[in-house]
């Protein structure tokens, strides 16, 4: 007797329906699966006879053929363990063939009978067409952000059964409850860094790369903390599509409802190439960039990561997708983040001056080629984070900044003011979302996205901002992509300040300065009379 089950099966992100066909004949006890399934299919018969047994039911002792349509489809993972399940019950006489026919199924099973949830669920129930879908009673709350009608649940292989002949009824769905959003780390906690704070908002602004070169205990990782609150809320469509990654990759969703807020990925710098790419065995899975698309990827002690898994970041950055190949199959993950980095300006963790630094020139040096050139090129902000100020460390919250054992406040720096420490994530949030508004008036997400075809269009320099811009090239410390890059920076610093018209020498100037040239260099500024106008641009604009 023969017996057709509609499920689904997961390649990369996406999932795609599949036919679960069961053939029940005379001959010898035996159990065969074909349709190209990966080592997690065949073993579905183990836990299928288990399951079935253990839930009360005759397994056939006759020759079990399963067939998994379409068969030029790599089919993996235990989601099929439960169609399979149902498939040979029916094949064998035990339920009847059209309780099944208009309901797809999707779920794991426990040698005792109970179904277990399975990693992308949620592209999984999004590709199957039948009217109803049966999970285990677990992933129904990440189901319901793909699918409101139709939606079943069961906690067990023996009262699914019962359910669908009608002797119990199905559990109820529970309603959705309201998503608490996370906790958002307050950038008011950090204390004298008005430089940093300031490329901070530009990244947000803009989706702009962003590295922080500096000593230890700065406060890069808590400045590259806060970023993620200064960031817009996803739309549906996006949330939908993070949601869907994070599905397949196996990552927790929040039951009932999408989470808005954009994701923060912070992977340990000993994460190999696969854990940060994508790929792997038969089954294709998202890696850390994918995991972090539309939202911040962050790398903390940039310097120790592997060479030739940084530089397996140089096409993502440009494209915004990573194909992973291998023999089987070709898989694309959507992978358009934001990158922000952090790392030490030598091994010893000072700041890389001669008179702090223990380390020897060589030893510097190898250190910094640890990031190669090609990648530096791609951050569009790279700046210096120096030691803050004792008095800005050591103020009271809301009020001035003073120095320790004096009444007073503390001489303020130019163009450090000490309230610029202080001011809370919702300030600058609110002035991200001005600067985005006006790049969606252009029709773009943000300016980093805005193509090189249309920047002379959409972003026009004025004369004296065309020169510098010309006279960085032909000097060499702008290369074709930096000059497209620090342009796209210049507007986001244009937006910010609500200007309209050409982009100003001083847009471009704060532009070249944030892109911090001679960092990757030496670890010190440049200091020539060029940069003198470049310094007084940046003291103007952080104050």
């Amino acid at each position: 007797m023969l017996a057709t089950v509609a499920s689904a099966t997961l390649v990369g992100v996406d999932g795609y329906p599949v036919a679960v066909e069961v053939h029940v004949a005379n001959g010898l006890p035996g159990f065969r699966v074909v349709g190209l399934p990966d080592a997690s299919c065949r073993e579905a018969r183990d836990r299928a006879r288990a399951a079935v047994v253990s839930s009360g039911f005759r397994w056939p002792q006759r020759r079990v053929t399963v067939n998994l349509a379409p068969s030029g489809l790599r089919k993996g993972g235990p989601g099929l363990d439960l169609p399979i399940a149902l498939g040979v019950l029916a094949a064998d006489g035990q339920l009847e063939p059209e309780l099944l026919r208009g309901r797809a199924f999707v779920g794991e099973l426990g040698l005792d009978g109970t179904l277990r949830p399975v990693a992308g669920t949620l592209p999984l129930v999004a590709a199957v067409a039948e009217p109803e879908v049966v999970v285990p009673a677990s992933s129904l709350g990440e189901a319901r952000l793909v699918r409101r009608e139709g939606l079943r649940g069961a906690a067990r292989l023996r009262s699914l059964v019962e359910a669908l002949q009608g002797r119990a009824a199905w559990p109820e769905v529970p309603a959705a409850g309201p998503q608490d959003q996370p906790a958002v780390a307050d950038l008011a906690d950090v204390r004298g860094q008005p430089l940093a704070r300031r490329a901070l908002e530009v990244a947000a602004a803009g989706a702009h790369h962003l590295l922080l070169v500096g000593p230890a205990g700065a406060g890069k990782t808590m400045l590259a903390t806060r970023l993620p609150g200064l960031l817009p809320d996803l739309t549906p469509t996006e949330a939908i599509e993070v949601a869907r990654i994070h599905s397949a990759a196996g990552l927790e969703l929040p039951g009932g409802a999408l989470s808005l807020r954009p994701p923060f990925r912070a992977p340990h710098h000993g994460a190999s190439a696969v854990a940060l790419i994508g790929g792997g065995g038969a089954r294709l899975r998202p890696g850390e960039v994918s995991c972090a698309h539309r939202g911040v990827l962050f790398l903390d002690e940039l310097a120790e990561f592997a060479p030739h898994v940084l530089d397996h970041l140089r096409q993502p950055l440009e494209e915004g997708r990573v194909v992973v190949c291998r023999a089987a199959a070709a898989v694309a993950f959507p992978a358009r983040f934001l990158l922000v980095a952090a790392m030490n300006a030598c091994r010893c963790g000072s700041d890389g001056s001669p008179g702090s630094c223990r380390c020897s020139e060589p030893a510097r040096e190898r250190y910094r080629a640890r990031v190669s050139g090609p990648l530096l090129d791609r951050f569009d902000l790279r700046v210096r984070v120096s030691q803050p100020d004792v008095g800005a460390l050591l103020a009271a919250p809301g009020g001035p900044a003073r120095a320790p054992g004096r009444p007073g406040p503390s001489p303020k720096a130019p163009g450090t003011p000490a309230d610029q420490g202080e001011e809370p994530t919702s300030v600058v949030a609110a002035r991200v979302a001005r600067a985005r508004w006006r790049a969606r008036e252009r029709g773009l997400r943000c300016s980093s996205e805005l193509p090189a075809s249309q920047l002379d269009e959409l972003a026009p320099l004025s004369p004296g901002a065309r020169r510098l811009l010309e006279r960085r090239l032909r000097e060499g410390l702008l290369s074709a992509r930096g000059l497209h890059r620090a342009w796209r920076v210049a507007l986001t610093v244009a937006d910010l300040a609500g200007h309209d018209g050409p982009l100003s020498e001083e847009h471009v100037l704060l532009s070249l300065a944030l892109r911090g040239e001679g960092i990757a260099d030496d670890g010190s500024a440049r200091s020539s009379s060029r940069d003198d106008a470049q310094s007084l641009a940046v003291a103007s604009w952080v104050s």
